[in-house]
């Protein structure tokens, strides 16, 4: 019985694809996983499509036209997962600045210890950041200092993309009113869940910077979080949400 599903957007990652594929499948528990590739020409679908008939029934792929961003990419992603009944879903990079050994402390940190939603935090115990130059790991530090600052919301690591979700805040979230789709988007969706009530909890993790394949960093996505903060704090003073408890 799978323990949950496990969403990774590709985009040219035909260096980590298998290899990341194959550790996920390695791990004590039995995870899915859902691979959501834009249009990658460098043939990382294919790659899925082979190994799909070795991980039968536990491997999946949906195909995109085109880089449509990692926010559109996980919100096809949730929704896949809730059509096909899952209780937990995953975010997880392809390039191993995650490690898949966490998603069981993830998993632990939601079915064991009753949270709503767990993130993999880089900051929860200091800064545990592994070949990242200083002056990305300043940029990436002060940015959640920027968010807690605008929003109250008390997360040490705003903007991580390793998280475990509950279905029932996937389910109360309105992913058809998501508004960003860069780095933001990782800031908006625990914004909500923060806002709905849910209890979260971060987990300390290492990140590790890739080691093959391209960064999908660039100077729009950093502009989209920065000023992106400003409108979820704005919106959220004219159509507050009501905590899913209270309703």
């Amino acid at each position: 019985m799978s323990e949950g599903l496990v969403l990774i957007p590709t985009y040219n990652e035909r260096e980590n694809a298998e290899l990341i594929i194959r550790k996920v499948m390695s791990l004590p528990r039995a995870f899915d996983v859902l691979i959501i590739d834009d249009g990658s020409p460098d043939g990382t679908a294919a790659i899925v499509k082979e190994l799909q008939s070795v991980f039968s029934g536990r491997l999946f792929l949906e195909e995109r036209k085109g880089k449509q961003g990692l926010g559109t990419a996980y919100i096809h992603g949730f929704r896949w997962a809730l059509a096909h009944g899952y209780s937990y879903v995953f975010e997880m990079d392809a390039d191993f600045s995650h490690n898949p050994d966490d998603l069981l402390r993830l998993h632990d940190a939601c079915v064991q210890d009753g949270f709503d939603m767990a993130i993999g935090s880089r900051y929860i115990q200091g800064v545990n950041v592994v070949n990242w130059p200083m002056s990305r790991v300043l940029m990436s530090y002060f940015a959640s200092w920027y968010v807690r600052l605008v929003t109250g919301m008390p997360i040490r690591d705003a903007t991580a993309g390793f998280k475990c979700y509950s279905a029932k805040v996937l389910r109360a979230i309105d992913l058809d009113n998501i508004d960003f789709v860069g780095y933001a988007f990782q800031i908006e969706m625990k914004w909500l869940a923060y806002q709905l009530g849910f209890r979260i909890k971060e987990v300390p993790i290492i990140f590790t910077d890739r080691t093959r394949g391209t960064s999908k960093m660039s100077k729009g996505i950093v502009e989209e979080a920065f000023f992106g903060v400003l409108q979820m704090k704005a919106t959220s003073w004219f159509r507050p949400l009501k905590p899913v408890g209270s309703r």
